[in-house]
């Protein structure tokens, strides 16, 4: 679908340095309990509430820094005052990354204006009572047929994922299935444009005390960003950093919490969606089904 060959479908390697680092056991491998699902559902839930109310309000017009700001405002106003990242706005072309040299300036919101036949994503990842939800949603304006046959390729993808954690040995071969099924589907993988190829990765509750702690956004950030809350970034690094992100060069455990976010390209635009996974004991499992970019588009 794309008019011009995509950065994102050539041939990569692992890198053999990260497949050690991922070795390393961590916490994170920890199945989380009964309360904690609930915790992290309502942060998520919480998170698809603020997509879903700010693109009712968007309007032709608004550049991806007003509607960023509009998601910041709209959770802040709801007691969401922590976040893994800073809320993003993609629009048109912008989200599907085209010339994409993993500087993250790039991914930022910038003054890119919204068209009236533009498809956008939304990204918000708030922390509720600790809890980190985090979420991809895509949408348009007015109906898109190119957005709808997106949204059900996803989807289709979407109950396809589960099996691939239960059936796939490595992170690598879930990457790769899924890298395949997008090509062939006609689509541009427009996830291995995001630092370090990250289809997905790890999810935490951070402490009471560290979620009330009045700290500065980070410096350098997760990844050299300074769009990362230096919370969830101590939490990162804590765990090990490497071993939480779910790339082709993972090789550690695939147990416990992980948000997916499969992202494809089509002409003249990205989708995604992304929502938290659980995978216990050789299996896996969506945390919830009850969300928007399901109920709005059947497969």
């Amino acid at each position: 679908m794309a008019t011009v060959p995509h950065a994102s479908n050539a041939s990569y390697a692992p890198s053999r340095m990260l497949r050690f680092l991922s070795r390393a056991k961590t916490p994170s491998s920890a199945i989380p309990s009964a309360e904690a699902r609930a915790g992290f559902r309502k942060a998520q839930r919480l998170a698809y509430e603020c997509v879903q109310a700010i693109a009712s309000e968007v309007r032709e017009g608004m550049t991806e820094r007003q509607i960023a700001k509009k998601l910041g405002d709209w959770l802040g106003d709801h007691g969401a005052h922590l976040f893994l990242h800073t809320p993003l706005c993609w629009i048109g072309s912008h989200s599907r990354f085209d010339g994409y040299n993993e500087r993250h300036g790039e991914y930022l919101p910038s003054d890119r204006v919204l068209g009236a036949d533009d498809i956008f994503i939304l990204d918000v990842s708030p922390a509720v009572d600790g809890y980190i939800g985090d979420i991809g949603y895509t949408t348009s304006l007015k109906p898109q047929p190119a957005l709808d046959d997106a949204m059900r390729f996803l989807l289709t993808l979407r109950e396809e994922i589960p099996t691939l954690f239960s059936n796939e040995r490595t992170a690598e071969a879930i990457w790769a299935r899924i890298h395949r099924t997008i090509v062939s589907a006609g689509y541009d993988n427009c996830h291995a444009l995001y630092p370090m190829r990250v289809l997905g990765h790890r999810v935490y509750r951070v402490p009471a005390w560290l979620e009330r702690a009045s700290l500065p956004r980070a410096p350098f950030g997760f990844l050299g960003a300074n769009w990362f809350s230096t919370q969830a970034t101590l939490k990162f690094l804590q765990h090990g950093f490497v071993g939480e992100l779910l790339t082709p060069s993972h090789s550690g455990t695939l147990e416990g919490l992980w948000a997916i976010e499969p992202h494809i390209g089509g002409r003249g635009f990205g989708a995604k969606f992304e929502e938290l996974l659980i995978v216990e004991n050789g299996r896996a499992h969506w945390l919830d089904d009850e969300v928007p970019h399901v109920t709005r588009v059947r497969v």
